[in-house]
């Protein structure tokens, strides 16, 4: 028996979390290291999984496509695709003038709300988990 897309989404949605927790604890551990630029982690992709869960008759979702011009790329933007899952941050607020532009404050309120979405994401499996037992009659 295959897990339900929801089960799946919220499960490649919590190893996101796990991974991008570790990813900041590396940016909070460089913190003081000259010319360490902060990292963080792509979110994942969900299109592949609301395909596959939609009928034919249904309407496709698909992630919009933007082409990138100079001025973007100036800014900071980079195209997507790259197979690699961590990323510089473009959420900075200053840089040291060793280089380093890891700000603790940001930092941690990254924590915060990976902690937050990942208590919510394990009390949506909880609940999940909880439905599909009523629903086949197995008392938790």
């Amino acid at each position: 028996m295959s897990e339900p897309a929801v089960l799946n989404a919220i499960m490649v949605a919590m190893k996101n979390l796990s991974y991008r927790q570790q990813v900041i604890s590396g940016n909070i551990a460089n913190s003081e290291t000259p010319g360490y630029k902060a990292r963080d982690v792509k979110a994942p992709d969900f299109s592949k999984l609301i395909d596959a869960s939609l009928t034919r008759t249904s309407p496709r979702v698909s992630a919009p496509r933007v082409e990138l011009t100079p001025g973007m790329m100036a800014l900071g933007m980079q195209p997507v695709g790259l197979n690699n899952a961590t990323i510089l941050d473009k959420d900075i607020s200053e840089t040291k003038p060793d280089g380093n532009n890891v700000t603790l404050e940001d930092q941690l309120m990254k924590m915060g709300d990976i902690q937050a979405k990942y208590t919510a994401l394990a009390s949506m499996s909880r609940k999940l988990d909880g439905f599909m037992s009523k629903a086949i009659g197995v008392k938790v």
